[in-house]
């Protein structure tokens, strides 16, 4: 933890081969930031920062076609057969969380958005982290100071780490789609309790 983070104790807290050309950079232990998934790994390389891509216009076309040779050439198989060539012709496999990654971010910068691509415990202001996650700061506070969401302290100022707003974004998600099955079912059932008193 970095010097001067005072952190606080919370509460909750038909296989076809296809070789894909260029560079692709690991970043591990990184966070690759898409509306609504996020992916980490073990370690982190040096001197590795925050970069967000950007889609030129002039790249959208492209961009478009190899997003969707990318769903076509490879459908429900996902990644079988996927493979990196370097540029003096050797292959490597990708691996399915990989190309899992590369999937999203076709498909992100196809549509025109940015792909960010941040250190998995970079610290965020608590407006940076409303903003990601779409609430004004004074909700985030709220949530901060419910112990939803772990944070710490910068002399005065707080501080949360995308890994954590990241956790909070996942099970904020899943706690929503629970309560959207429940409420379809007490619909169902509220129906079935109506036809029945009515007869039909």
């Amino acid at each position: 933890m970095s010097r001067g983070f005072e952190s606080h104790t919370l509460r909750r807290s038909n296989r076809q081969s296809r070789s894909f050309e260029g560079a692709l950079t690991l970043l591990s232990d990184f966070a690759v930031t898409i509306p609504g998934m996020a992916i980490s790994t073990p370690h982190r390389p040096r001197n590795a920062t925050a970069r967000t891509y950007v889609p030129a216009d002039a790249a959208r076309d492209g961009l478009v076609d190899f997003a969707r040779q990318l769903h076509e050439s490879f459908g429900t198989s996902r990644h079988a057969g996927a493979a990196l060539r370097a540029p003096d012709g050797s292959e490597r496999p990708i691996p399915a969380e990989i190309f899992e990654v590369l999937e999203q971010v076709a498909d992100a910068l196809a549509s025109g958005s940015g792909v960010t691509v941040a250190p998995n415990d970079m610290q965020m202001t608590t407006q940076q982290a409303a903003d990601f996650l779409g609430v004004s700061r004074p909700t985030l506070i709220k949530y901060l100071e419910e112990g939803t969401i772990p944070f710490g302290k910068r002399g005065r100022h707080r501080r949360v780490l995308l890994r954590d707003v990241v956790a909070f974004q996942e099970a904020f998600r899943i706690d929503r789609k629970a309560a959207l099955r429940e409420m379809a079912r007490n619909s169902q059932s509220l129906e079935r309790q109506q036809a029945e008193a009515t007869g039909d």
